[in-house]
């Protein structure tokens, strides 16, 4: 079981050769998801609760018990998920330094948060690693997570669903950089964390959350496996408040790409505070 998990979502991204840029290639048909994420049937809700509560667990396991973890201010995090008013939307944006960063951060919330269906993020995924085939498509679909397509820009069905649900009042995770930051540069981020912060209704709670030390669990260079024994840094910082920003933008004649640059750089500037 543990080799089939690691295949399904630790496998790395494979850069394309020579720097060469990539026209967004679909292997796999990923339209049937999209209904199933927005309107999850009975079925989806019992396949949910087991997928999320074993990777849950295993999260915990590897983060927690196995690897030597600082953590600062996770109880802003944990506060936003048992103590924020209903219907309020949850928005958490963190650095992307291996593919074990989502569902590993998650292991360090209190097991009946990393295990509930019904609390843990809705988060996008790669469709070209984790949505590859049927068996993959499920598993991560029932996971409660959202494919994108890098390179298909901001407007796709992936950012829209991660609106709807902002809509709904649940919690989103974020990775703006866009792709795992192999090289740990400063990348710019993408302005899809922008859109989704522009279009949704009530301005979310925005968490931001820096990371060390993931890459060392999981490395991105083979031989890919779970290490143990690592040190972990992790900072949840205080609310970002763009209030001031978002009232600003709606009462002024900027058009909606220069509102989610501004927004996206906004972010990337708290975010940088917090390194």
């Amino acid at each position: 079981m543990s080799s089939f998990l690691f295949n399904l979502f630790l496998k790395p991204a494979v850069p394309p050769p020579n720097g060469a840029v990539q026209q967004p290639h679909i292997p796999y048909n990923i339209d049937w998801i999209f209904p199933r994420l927005r309107r999850p049937n009975r079925l989806w809700h019992i396949a949910s609760t087991g997928v999320i509560g074993l990777v849950g667990l295993l999260s915990k396991i590897v983060i927690v018990w196995l690897n030597k973890a600082r953590v600062h201010n996770i109880e802003v995090l944990e506060n936003a998920l048992e103590k924020r008013p209903k219907g309020t939307p949850l928005l958490t944006v963190s650095n992307h330094h291996s593919c074990f960063d989502d569902p590993g951060i998650w292991g360090l919330l209190k097991l009946r948060n990393v295990c509930n269906r019904n609390v843990i993020r809705w988060s996008m995924a790669a469709h070209d690693i984790c949505f590859t085939n049927k068996a993959h498509s499920l598993f991560f679909m029932y996971g409660k997570c959202i494919p994108v397509v890098r390179g298909a820009g901001v407007y796709q069905p992936a950012v829209d669903l991660c609106i709807e649900k902002l809509k709904l009042g649940h919690w989103v995770h974020v990775f703006p950089e866009g792709k795992v930051n192999m090289t740990k540069e400063d990348l710019r981020f993408k302005w899809g964390v922008g859109r989704i912060i522009y279009e949704t209704p009530m301005l979310p709670i925005i968490i931001p959350i820096w990371h060390i030390g993931m890459d060392d669990v999981l490395p991105n260079e083979p031989p890919y496996y779970l290490r143990m024994g690592k040190k972990l840094t992790y900072n949840f910082g205080k609310p970002i408040d763009l209030a001031n920003l978002m009232e600003r933008l709606r009462s002024s004649p900027v058009n909606e790409e220069e509102a989610r640059k501004i927004i996206t750089d906004r972010i990337q500037e708290e975010m940088m505070v917090r390194k």
